[in-house]
């Protein structure tokens, strides 16, 4: 592994010669031009009563986007917690796809009744007291149907539950819960989900290549220090999970880091100043930065990956529908998948 004297951005940027460019995937059905303007930020980090200022660096792209295809995906599904942020994010991603939506959601109480409208389409959303009538059949009628759950926490197992119950394979981007239940909950029903607390392709790709690196390196950096700070959504109160899945894979490469030694920004003024986040973004972003020193100060590392917005985990959570419906439709023995199996795939789009 070579040192970086820059930050890498696993989600929009990768390092070239001595500079940082921004990185766009290129998709089948997708052309794109941009322009990018890199603007430095400044911010400091504190460990152990001492502090280091370094630089993050922000970006603003202006993108024109062109369709090269209008080819139409026949995969019907349906999209529970539609009416949140990501449910959104994800109907949007699965229309530009050309996924088969379908007019129907799980919601809460005080939604059940209502109709929202999202990319064109309305889509009418039912209460806990319906779930179980509706999914049957819709699922009926659409026996190829996959669900798409960008719920809450709370309502994970249950969910989990009657999606076994009824026989409907789904994508499960929803954290929280009783995961054990959860794994315990598909394995017995024997159908096929996807389940991953983290649908960013390229961020679980760098989650991975970390893993591979503390399995086959451990103690490689030991005696180093290590700086963590993560900015995400005011809205976000607990500790990034991908922050500590990062963090557990220094430890094992001998870094010696508490996870209450995390400096977690919130508040949106010192986002915009400090990390440089895009004011347009503060209800929905995830900046990250992981910097370590050397014992005599003489050698760092930093790797940083920047996340504006919520299309990433969409394009991912599509990527993992059209990966569970050619399991389904190849009948494949293994059922419970994660995003590293859809990595693993090599047919993104």
């Amino acid at each position: 592994m070579r040192a970086f004297t820059h930050p890498i951005s696993v989600s929009e940027q990768f390092p070239k010669s001595s500079r940082i460019l921004p990185f766009h995937q290129h998709q089948q059905s997708i052309m794109a031009a941009s322009c990018v303007n890199m603007r430095p930020r400044t911010f400091t980090l504190s460990h152990h009563g001492k502090q280091r200022t370094g630089t993050l660096l922000r970006w603003r792209s202006s993108m024109t986007i062109v369709s090269m295809s209008t080819n139409k995906i026949d995969i019907p599904i349906m999209v529970n917690g539609s009416n949140g942020k990501m449910g959104k994010a994800v109907i949007k991603a699965a229309d530009s796809a050309g996924l088969q939506i379908l007019p129907v959601s799980f919601g809460s109480p005080d939604e059940s009744g209502q109709t929202i409208q999202v990319c064109g389409k309305d889509i009418k959303i039912h209460g806990p007291s319906e779930r179980e009538g509706v999914l049957a059949s819709v699922f009926d009628e659409h026996p190829d149907l996959i669900v798409v759950d960008y719920t809450v926490p709370a309502a994970v197992n249950d969910n989990a539950d009657l999606y076994s119950k009824v026989g409907v394979p789904f994508v499960m981007g929803t954290t929280g819960g009783d995961r054990e239940r959860l794994y315990k909950t598909v394995e017995d029903s024997k159908i096929y989900a996807v389940i991953s607390p983290q649908m960013g392709k390229q961020v679980v790709a760098f989650l991975a290549a970390m893993e591979i690196m503390a399995e086959q390196f451990p103690g490689a950096f030991s005696g180093y220090s290590l700086q963590v700070l993560e900015s995400h959504q005011a809205g976000k109160l607990d500790t990034s999970g991908t922050a500590k899945a990062v963090i557990s894979c220094f430890q094992k490469l001998g870094v010696s880091f508490d996870m209450d030694e995390i400096q977690m920004i919130r508040d949106p003024k010192q986002q915009i100043e400090m990390v440089g986040v895009p004011e347009e973004h503060l209800s929905g972003h995830a900046f990250h930065m992981y910097h370590l020193t050397s014992p005599d100060q003489t050698v760092s590392f930093e790797f940083q990956h920047n996340v504006c917005g919520r299309s990433i985990y969409a394009e991912g959570t599509v990527d993992a529908v059209i990966f569970l419906a050619k399991k389904i439709q190849s009948k494949a023995d293994k059922r419970i998948y994660n995003m590293i199996d859809v990595l693993r795939e090599g047919k993104m789009r």
